[in-house]
Order: C-alpha cells, then sequence, then structure tokens
C-alpha cells in the first residue's frame, strides 16, 4: 500500500522507531507546508492511506472529491477541526485517531513561563551581543497562576505551580472549578475576577465551536499591566486582533506564544514575533522526540492494523470500510 506522510517539518518521522511499522509498504514523505488543494491532490492522488500530524493539513469536502484512492487517515492524536469527518465517511474513507500526552506541552509552557517572567530572551541576546546584566526579571514565588481550564496540561501546570509556592486561580466549567477545589486550589469568583486577579494566565482549552474566539478585549483589558498572558493552546481561542491590541494598550504587559493564527509563520516581521514583550516559539509543544514516538506510533499501528483487516475503531463509525485500493 502507498502511505503518504505530508508536512514532516524537520524531516525526523523517518529516524523514528516505530517508523519501522510500515515496513513493507511504499512511502512517500513531504518536508514542507502546502495548502493549495491542487499540490495537495496532485500529491495524495495515488495513497491508500494518509498519516496527518495533528491538524497541519486540512481534509474537506473538495479535496477528498479528487481522492478516490484513498481509503484511510490516520491521524496522530485526536481528530479536530481540520478534518471533515462527514466528508470522509460520505467518501468511504475511514479515520482512526491515536492518543496525546499532556507532558510535553506542559513542559514547554513551564519554560516559556519562566524565560517570560525573568526576561531571558532579552537577557540572552544582549549578552551575545557583548552586553552584561541589561534587565531585570520577576521571580514566580507568590505570583497567581491562572489556569482556564482544569484537564490533564491545566493540571500538571497547578502541580509545577506548587513546587515554586505559586497560588493557583482556576476558570472553566463547573467540573473545572470543583476539580482545582478537591485538588487544594481556588477557583476564581467569576471570569471577570480570573481576568484580574492572575498575574500569569495560562489558555488551556481545546478549540471546538464554542471555544473559538472564547477570549474578547474586554477579558484581556481587565488583566494587570504586570500580567503575562501563556498560550501554548491554539491562537483562535483569542478573538481576531485582540491580543495585540492588548499588548499595545500595556494590559496584559507580556506574552508568550507558541500558536498562531496561521501556521506555519515563515515572515520574521509578524507584529508579534516583533513585539519587545512577546517570546514566540514555533508550536512546540509537542514537537519532541518521545512525544512523536507515542503519536506516530499508534498512527502507523493503525495503518498497519488496516490494511491487515483487523477489527478496527474509526472515528467515523459509520463508514463503509474497504480494505483495498480502488479498482482491486
Amino acid at each position: 500500500m502507498h502511505i503518504v506522510i505530508p508536512d514532516d517539518y524537520q524531516d525526523v518521522i523517518r529516524s523514528l522507531d516505530c517508523f519501522a511499522q510500515l515496513d513493507g509498504h511504499r512511502v512517500t514523505v513531504y518536508h514542507d507546508a502546502v495548502n493549495d488543494r491542487e499540490v495537495l491532490a496532485e500529491r495524495f492522488a495515488d495513497a491508500d492511506a494518509l498519516v496527518l500530524t495533528r491538524e497541519r493539513t486540512i481534509i474537506d469536502e473538495a479535496l477528498l472529491a479528487r481522492l478516490p484512492r484513498l481509503r484511510l487517515i490516520s491521524q496522530t492524536g485526536k481528530v479536530a477541526a481540520h478534518l471533515d469527518l462527514e466528508a470522509c465517511t460520505r467518501h468511504g474513507v475511514a479515520v482512526m485517531e491515536g492518543r496525546g500526552s499532556p507532558i510535553a506541552p506542559a513542559e514547554l509552557a513551564w519554560a516559556l513561563l519562566l524565560m517570560a517572567r525573568r526576561r531571558l530572551l532579552p537577557a540572552m541576546q544582549a549578552l551575545y551581543a557583548g552586553q552584561w546584566q541589561v534587565n531585570l526579571g520577576d521571580r514566580l514565588y507568590g505570583q497567581t497562576l491562572g489556569i482556564w481550564g482544569y484537564g490533564k496540561i491545566g493540571q500538571r501546570l497547578a502541580r509545577y505551580a506548587q513546587a515554586f509556592e505559586m497560588p493557583v486561580l482556576v476558570w472553566g466549567s463547573e467540573g473545572s472549578r470543583q476539580a482545582a477545589e478537591r485538588d487544594g486550589h481556588r477557583a476564581a469568583a467569576s471570569r471577570e475576577a480570573f481576568f484580574a486577579e492572575a498575574d500569569v494566565l495560562s489558555l488551556n482549552l481545546r478549540l471546538v465551536d464554542a471555544t473559538r474566539h472564547i477570549v474578547t478585549a474586554d477579558d484581556l483589558a481587565r488583566m494587570k499591566a504586570s500580567a503575562l498572558l501563556l498560550n501554548i493552546s491554539r491562537a483562535e481561542l483569542i478573538a481576531p486582533g485582540a491580543l495585540l491590541d492588548a499588548l499595545d494598550a500595556g494590559r496584559p504587559g507580556f506574552a508568550a506564544l507558541d500558536v498562531f493564527e496561521q501556521e506555519p509563520v515563515i515572515d520574521p516581521e509578524h507584529p508579534l514575533l516583533q513585539h519587545p514583550n512577546v517570546i514566540c516559539t514555533p508550536h512546540l509543544g509537542y514537537v519532541e522526540r518521545q512525544g512523536y514516538e507515542l503519536y506516530f506510533g499508534d498512527a502507523f499501528a493503525n495503518v498497519a492494523a488496516f490494511f491487515r483487516g483487523e477489527p478496527c475503531t474509526f472515528a467515523n463509525a459509520g463508514v463503509k470500510v474497504s480494505h483495498r485500493p480502488q479498482g482491486e
């Protein structure tokens, strides 16, 4: 079978131990970022299966209509808005999901928090330019960590905060707030109080229709001038343009970001990359070797099981499955 893997930006997938699970199949790997449907249709034309890296490739009705041979999409992690499940079902394309892990994203979030609070990036840049101690940072001790979304990543961040003696303030669903209180943390009295009280505010929500643009300009305007907004989840959680306007207005004073509305970001003149009070990383939350072995190990195991004709669980349970490509 022909398996196509797009969006391997770093050219690392073939180096993973789990790649051996695809032995016996023809595998094509692309190392660039392409959104042009014509190019994707040409690249995927004779693919029996696609292995997708998170949400990097959009699979919609118009593209699927061009791919009559395609039988399987094996998704690293969970299916999200990039993938039209109903269209996959109509076209007879099975979709299989894998697992995620909170470990690497939480670690990156904490690294960004420390870098931003201690102002490490400008201090390091100055050192390499021949200057010594050009600024003052702030310690984490005693600062309130606000967590919106007390799931696996949020809970891990709360444990990190305890080690640094940071009080934790949680906002989110009723279930999230109750879980936080059971763990000994404080639930915010209101959304307004949550934004006003947090010294560091971390967004840890999934991007779904209900959370898209859920953070508004009014929310950001309530933050302290000294506060830091930390977002490793999705840029689209924040209303378009609201964060840049808020930073320019001085509330919050700082931001640390791993996500952008358009990815990959390759324009060095992007206003958030140019802002003096923002530090950015290129969506590295889940991008580390052990995480990739987990994500791609699941995805490749699903491909192998599917084409061996083994019983499989599909994200689109109603799909009519053919384990053989069109015409065979």
